[in-house]
């Protein structure tokens, strides 16, 4: 049984809008993929986690993609979701691991901040909408927080945690992101800066057995909130062999002609479920016309 799941919530009468999630099982699962080692493991989590609650802010057929790129050794994170808490995402090297002395994960020196954090949106309109920021820690929570201030102009704050052990399985993941809306009193925003500084980290919440309800109570305070509506989440790719003969067919007939001669065929990967596709020989030639 999924246990994963995003809380959606107002608090202080809607001064305050909060999403939290756990999302250990589908971080799990993406990890599993790609056996990544556990600072990888904790960069794409945090991003999987943020990235999944982006997706329930959306509607119907809109999605969102979000792209880190900080020049660390983990090169590229890219991770998409829909409006329906279904989330995909992979790291280009899974194979990084840096601790500080203290044991903790060193996701920022994995990810590095010699880059942008970019979101895009597609709202089914005519043009998508994208954001970009300067990376500020490299430790995914803080650059999403400086990019929801910036590029969307919405004050907030976002907590993210992994919690992975030295076999490389991923304990416990979650998060949240607050937002605080234009009429927000000085009250509540008071409130939320005198829980923020005393939260304990949002992996150790998870790994205490708290759900998302838990976390907007802690953060809030009981009886200042209301759920909206909860909604499952998963780690799901939707990659199929069409998507991949597009692909395919923009490449020219001059490489098809080389994948036909040299290999008989072609087999195309999906970086994010690392599902094969074959194409014959046959199936290439089709292709060219």
């Amino acid at each position: 049984m999924n246990n994963d799941y995003l809380a959606k919530s107002l608090a202080f009468g809607g001064e305050i809008r909060i999403y939290a999630a756990r999302t250990t099982e589908l971080v799990n699962e993406a990890n599993k993929i790609v056996a990544a080692y556990p600072t990888a493991a904790a960069a794409v989590g945090r991003t999987l986690t943020a990235t999944v609650m982006m997706g329930g802010m959306l509607k119907g057929r809109e999605t969102v993609t979000v792209r880190i790129n900080g020049g660390g050794p983990i090169g590229l994170i890219i991770a998409d979701a829909n409006a329906h808490g279904k989330v995909r995402g992979y790291a280009s090297n899974p194979r990084v691991h840096f601790q500080y002395d203290s044991g903790k994960l060193n996701v920022g020196m994995a990810v590095g901040t010699a880059g942008d954090l970019y979101v895009t949106k597609d709202l089914g309109l005519k043009d998508y909408f994208t954001g970009q920021v300067p990376l500020q820690t490299g430790e995914i929570g803080d650059d999403f927080t400086y990019y929801f201030t910036q590029s969307e102009q919405t004050p907030s704050a976002v907590g993210l945690g992994v919690l992975v052990s030295p076999e490389n399985e991923v304990i416990a993941a979650g998060g949240f992101i607050i937002q605080v809306m234009p009429n927000a009193g000085e009250e509540a925003i008071t409130t939320l800066e005198k829980s923020l500084s005393i939260i304990k980290p949002v992996s150790e919440m998870i790994a205490d057995g708290m759900t998302p309800e838990d976390m907007i109570k802690e953060l809030v305070g009981e009886g200042n909130f209301k759920i909206l509506e909860t909604m499952p989440l998963a780690f799901e790719c939707n990659c199929n062999k069409e998507k991949f003969i597009s692909g395919l067919t923009s490449l020219g007939n001059v490489e098809l002609d080389e994948m036909i001669k040299e290999d008989d065929g072609a087999e195309a990967v999906c970086h994010f479920c690392m599902k094969k596709y074959q194409f014959t020989a046959e199936e290439l030639e089709a292709l060219k016309k």
